[in-house]
Formats: structure tokens, sequence, C-alpha cells
């Protein structure tokens, strides 16, 4: 007896939805360390994006990195 397979082709999707009003802000402040129980500047990088089914701007955080 042969199992029935199907095959699904793969979707290529854009990595942003059309229409999406997609920006990058940088943030620089003093954050905790807790590991190294210190205050040491940090870089922020968001994703600002629009999200049309809430009707909201909603910011993601992507990155972030110790700065001199």
């Amino acid at each position: 007896m042969q199992e029935a397979t199907s095959q699904v082709p793969a979707l290529h999707l854009p990595m942003f939805p059309a229409g999406v009003d997609t920006q990058w802000e940088t943030t620089n402040c003093v954050v905790w360390n807790d590991r190294e129980r210190i205050a040491e500047k940090q870089e922020l990088i968001y994703e600002v994006a629009w999200i049309p089914e809430l009707g909201i701007w909603r910011r993601f955080l992507r990155s972030r990195r110790k700065t001199a």
C-alpha cells in the first residue's frame, strides 16, 4: 500500500507586506546590565511599522548593543 503525499509549493512572501510603512529608529540610552551589575550605554534599534488591522503604530526591538 502506498502512502499518499502532497507537495505544497513554497510561498515567496515579501519581507514586509505591500502598503506597510516601515521605518527604523535608533535610541541611545543608559540601561542596567544585571549580569555585570553596572549601568552601561547601549544603542537600541527598533523596527517601527503601521499595523493596518489594529490601526496603530507598533515598535519592535530588533537589536541592541553596548556603545563606548
